[in-house]
């Protein structure tokens, strides 16, 4: 079997705002091969970036677009596929956007080899931990506390036993922000586990405050409360509070992992298929996280192609409590998979048929793909 195209295919809403909602564009992975099986996989990142990425010629030994590297490989020599993408995209690579699309390119190469052998992905990864997995609702932060016992109330009327709140109105006035999570606490009740997700926005001291008073409001992790870059702030949090910290999503490539997991003492690692590498480079990092005896909870706020990816990865490990699952009002969320996922009871099925276990409607890629001349 060989690839004998790769394409990537923007999506966007007509219209999208500057929210924290990664599911108002994206970018689909195409791999087809000359036996007539083709890969999806998605990528979360600036979609016009990453498609270049894809269709950029080469412009010399280290600088080629991933088309040109992928094409004419046979899929199921994935590892040598992923470092050729690396090398062959050595100085501009590395990380960011390229890591990012090579995770796409990755992850339809492993739906590829499962629909080959008529097997799922988590088969092909090693592993049958779980034939459900517990989800949470995952939604950006209302403004008002009225809006968050609204919120809270409805999902889990809907049968969600966890909910994570994120960005919105967070990460400016700590006192407030205490407000709105103590409302979410409340509303929740005792045997829903809440989670908080401040999106990158505190100092150090600001967020060691808020771990203490979440401390006494049972909150099952404190996420991204501190840049990406600040690992040393990351190790003097974890040393000074009970709860969990979480954070992982922004970094590609299981050497930023492994930095990251040894300098700042995390308790949750996130990595996110559709940017750390794909599925090949994130069961490594799943490696590191159990061998670390931390908690591996993959980032998934796109569409069903990554809840996907996300399953998959997470039936494959023995360390992954939950499956992250947005519930933003996205007509490409909520519509690009034909037969979507479905919470029930607050879990998930892990799809048992071939590959990633998902078809794409094509009226949604035709009703929101952008042509670029």
């Amino acid at each position: 079997m060989k690839i004998t195209n790769v394409t990537a295919t923007v999506l966007r809403l007509p219209q999208i705002s500057s929210a924290a909602d990664g599911t108002q564009d994206d970018l689909i992975i195409t791999v087809e091969t000359d036996e007539g099986i083709t890969g999806y996989g998605e990528v979360d990142t600036a979609p016009y970036v990453g498609k270049a990425v894809v269709d950029a010629y080469m412009s010399h030994g280290t600088c080629y677009g991933l088309r040109e590297v992928v094409v004419g490989a046979d899929p199921f020599d994935y590892e040598q596929i992923w470092n050729d993408m690396w090398d062959k995209t050595y100085y501009y690579g590395r990380s960011g956007p390229v890591m990012h699309v090579m995770s796409g390119i990755d992850m339809a190469i492993w739906d590829i080899m499962g629909k080959a052998v008529g097997k799922p992905v988590h088969k092909l990864l090693g592993g049958s931990y779980a034939d459900k997995v517990r989800a949470y609702a995952s939604a950006l932060m209302p403004d008002t506390p009225d809006e968050v016992k609204k919120m809270t109330e409805k999902y889990v009327s809907l049968g969600y036993t966890a909910i994570k709140f994120g960005w919105g109105p967070l990460g400016y006035d700590v006192h407030y922000d205490i407000e709105l999570i103590k409302t979410a606490r409340k509303a929740a009740g005792d045997k829903v586990e809440i989670m908080i997700d401040i999106g990158k926005r505190y100092r150090l001291k600001e967020a060691v405050y808020v771990a203490k008073a979440l401390e006494q409001l049972n909150i099952y992790w404190l996420e991204e409360p501190l840049p990406a870059e600040d690992y040393i702030g990351y190790k003097r949090l974890t040393e000074s509070t009970t709860m969990r910290i979480a954070t992982g999503e922004e970094e590609s490539g299981r050497l930023a992992f492994a930095r990251l997991i040894n300098e700042t003492h995390i308790d949750v690692v996130q990595p996110d298929m559709s940017r750390c590498g794909g599925l090949t480079e994130a069961k490594k990092i799943a490696m590191m996280t159990a061998d670390a005896n931390i908690l591996c909870v993959p980032h998934a706020f796109k569409t069903g192609v990554l809840v996907a990816a996300s399953i998959q990865f997470i039936a494959s490990i023995p360390h992954a409590p939950f499956l992250e699952f947005s519930v933003t009002e996205s007509a490409i969320r909520k519509e690009l998979l034909l037969n979507p996922f479905i919470q029930k009871d607050g879990f998930v099925e892990v799809p048992q048929t071939p590959g990633l276990g998902i078809e794409l409607n094509p009226e949604v890629i035709l009703k929101y793909g952008v042509n670029i001349k």
